[in-house]
């Protein structure tokens, strides 16, 4: 059995990320692995029209400068500690750049927050059963607290 080096936290910038977030602080402290977090933003409605699009465009960018301050919020006390912390905020579909991350970082072990997938992710195709199809790592699934 390989050992744990490297941890990939997946964020939805949902209320539940945070105790996804936890489960990997904890794991990389007790394996002293490096810990990651990714916020993919994926935007499909907007893909594939010749005409420009400058409201969304710009919600976009807010979007994505939102999701930057989240996660600096999200790292930020274990950082004071003395924990490095890498963050990552792509734009794209959002199992493909996951999996880019985890193949690029040669990640040991994804943590992704567990959730019921409704009809938006299988329009969309944005679903952990997309990402955890094709992991060439271990995948832990955290459930909401409240479940």
């Amino acid at each position: 059995m390989e050992d744990i080096r490297r941890i990939l936290v997946g964020s939805r910038m949902s209320k539940y990320c945070p105790t996804a977030l936890h489960y990997g602080i904890s794991l990389s402290q007790k394996y002293e692995a490096q810990l990651s977090v990714v916020h993919i933003l994926y935007y499909p409605i907007t893909e594939g029209w010749s005409i420009p699009m400058v409201s969304l465009e710009e919600e976009r960018k807010r979007d994505m400068e939102k999701a930057r301050r989240t996660l600096d919020d999200m790292v930020n006390a274990e950082k004071k500690k003395g924990m490095a912390i890498r963050e990552f905020v792509r734009e794209g579909e959002p199992a493909a750049e996951i999996l880019k991350i985890i193949r690029e970082e040669s990640v040991d072990l994804v943590i992704l927050h567990a959730h019921e997938e409704g009809p938006y992710e299988h329009v969309f195709g944005i679903g952990n059963k997309e990402i955890i199809l094709k992991l060439p790592c271990t995948a832990m699934l955290v459930r909401d607290p409240a479940r």
